[in-house]
């Protein structure tokens, strides 16, 4: 099944909750970010936990070992079930990320490219490729791959096998949900469902892509 992820970047958590809870019927997980948590905090998950959807932290952790473990035990002892980490900081960095998540029974996810225009400036020339196959050595449940690119998502597929692939860019980026939906396991919607003037039919909307 593609499930639908709600990348929930607001930055009032009073609204944050109200769109989770409008949105739960038609989504699968919901991705929060820095945006959420530096302005109202970690407990944020508190106000998520009961709508009973996995929790991804969006921290793109990029660290030193020892950094990314503390950030993901954190993330983990807070509530979260995954957090996503960058690769490019070295395979021992990655590691720390994927280890604490599996002591938790979480799963991490490494980005492999990312989704926005200027990404094509260093996520190219087999970088992109090199960091999907740190992130299978690593033992990392999955990549981000950019919906924006959808060529790119079968590329890196061919390299991850069946680990998931979770494709942020649908909608306010470009992405076409449909197009991109047959290519991973989950499609990431941000600003198309929380800016819209009734997220919860937007959700519905984008909810076509599950199966």
């Amino acid at each position: 099944m593609t499930e639908l992820i709600l990348s929930l970047d607001v930055l009032d958590r009073k609204r944050a909750v109200q769109i989770a809870e409008s949105c739960a019927p038609f989504i699968d997980e919901i991705k929060v970010g820095y945006p959420l948590v530096l302005s109202a905090g970690l407990s944020i998950v508190e106000d998520l936990a009961g709508l009973g959807l996995p929790l991804i932290a969006d921290f793109k952790v990029a660290d030193i070992p020892n950094t990314n473990r503390l950030i993901c035990e954190a993330v983990f002892a807070a509530g979260f079930d995954a957090v996503i980490a960058h690769g490019f900081v070295g395979a021992d960095a990655a590691r720390a990320c994927v280890e604490v998540a599996h002591n938790h029974s979480g799963a991490a996810y490494i980005v492999a490219e990312m989704s926005h225009p200027g990404a094509t400036e260093f996520f190219h020339g087999g970088v992109a490729e090199s960091l999907a196959e740190l992130a299978v050595a690593c033992r990392a449940d999955g990549i981000i791959a950019p919906a924006t690119r959808p060529e790119r998502i079968a590329r890196l597929r061919e390299i991850v096998g069946e680990k998931a692939i979770y494709s942020p860019g649908v909608g306010a980026q470009g992405g076409d949900p449909d197009t991109v939906a047959r290519l991973v396991d989950g499609v990431i919607v941000g600003r198309s469902i929380y800016e819209a003037e009734d997220p919860a039919a937007e959700a519905e909307r984008f909810s076509r892509i599950r199966r």
